[in-house]
């Protein structure tokens, strides 16, 4: 308390390891409730830790922190991608990418120590002695789970699994643990933003809490690192870069929608018919969106059968359908229906 009362501003880095002092800044705040005179950092979801007990509920806005987006390493101004799309348009590709320019995006990721490494194997090895650290500081901090040794192995299995649906069981099995045990991993592995669970879209909003989610990691740069992926062996078996490209890409719609204006959620299709469409955004005013990932430089109508899909699902509420694709040219294939370079996203 005699520490706080000495405040008038501070930024307080890793608060989590010092949830006591929670309860002091939420006495201070009432009585001065300036906004901004705290500034709390630390490794995982404030309100998820179960040591901190005090919330500061109406008192606190939090905001998540993520890896380095493709504007920010290149200095430009943020992007306007995700409002263009819902109202019916497209910017101009924010660059022009050959090959080995998008390898080298996709697999550095966005951790600014990680992307100083100027080798490969150096960027390697940092990404895995993040993952020990995260095991051995930070995940001890917020939760008490049975077996913690298990993670790393858990992050090399969803690792493999990323883009796909969910399995807790199937992943159970390459661990030794029930699919119980590894919904709890998981949980703490969402909680310091590892990984991130994509909810299904559909037109029943219940069904979405209920019908199996998509993993995906949020910096493709550890999920290349956990593959254990060089440059060279992508570059000669393109088959591999898909999903690096489709956490790339999730991670850029995750700091872009945290930088909209309006409120934007992200989901996944799949149907019966297994048609897919990588990722549905849908506004507040339920406007949706859908985009396809493709890593290669043509597209083809078939490549539109999950776009066209989730169009007619969503009617009027349908604003425009997206390919992302390795190429130059916005081409169109059908009525709000195009395939769009890669880079207008960072535009």
């Amino acid at each position: 308390m005699a520490f706080v009362r000495g405040l008038d501003r501070a930024v307080i880095d890793e608060v989590q390891r010092v949830p006591d002092v929670l309860l002091a800044i939420k006495q201070s705040v009432d009585e001065d409730p300036r906004p901004g005179r705290f500034l709390l950092t630390g490794s995982a979801n404030l309100l998820t830790i179960r040591t901190i007990h005090e919330s500061l509920a109406g008192r606190v806005e939090v905001i998540p922190l993520y890896p380095l987006g493709r504007s920010e390493r290149l200095r430009s101004r943020a992007p306007q991608f995700i409002s263009k799309v819902f109202q019916g348009q497209l910017p101009s590709a924010a660059e022009s990418l050959s090959g080995d320019d998008l390898l080298q995006l996709v697999t550095a990721g966005g951790y600014p120590d990680a992307i100083k490494r100027r080798t490969e194997r150096r960027r390697h090895e940092w990404y895995r002695a993040y993952v020990t650290s995260i095991v051995e500081r930070d995940i001890p901090e917020i939760a008490v789970i049975e077996g913690r040794d298990q993670i790393p192995r858990l992050l090399d299995i969803c690792a493999r699994f990323a883009g796909q649906l969910t399995n807790l069981s199937e992943i159970g099995r390459a661990i030794g643990r029930d699919h119980k045990t590894v919904g709890q991993y998981l949980r703490v592995l969402e909680q310091i933003y590892l990984v991130q669970a994509v909810l299904p879209w559909s037109r029943n909003e219940l069904s979405r809490l209920v019908k199996t989610p998509k993993l995906h990691f949020i910096d493709s740069g550890l999920l290349t690192a956990l593959r254990g992926y060089s440059t060279a062996r992508l570059r000669s078996d393109r088959g591999l870069v898909g999903p690096l490209l489709e956490s790339f890409v999730f991670s850029e719609l995750l700091k872009e929608v945290a930088w909209a204006k309006e409120r934007v959620s992200i989901f996944h299709y799949r149907d019966k018919d297994q048609l897919e469409v990588d990722f549905v955004l849908e506004n507040s005013a339920g406007q949706i969106v859908g985009i396809e990932v493709k890593a290669a430089s043509s597209v083809a109508q078939r490549d539109f059968g999950g776009l066209q899909r989730v169009a007619t699902a969503a009617g009027s509420a349908f604003v425009q359908g997206i390919l992302l694709y390795h190429g130059e040219q916005t081409l169109s294939f059908g009525r709000n229906l195009r395939a769009v370079p890669l880079a207008t996203l960072w535009a």
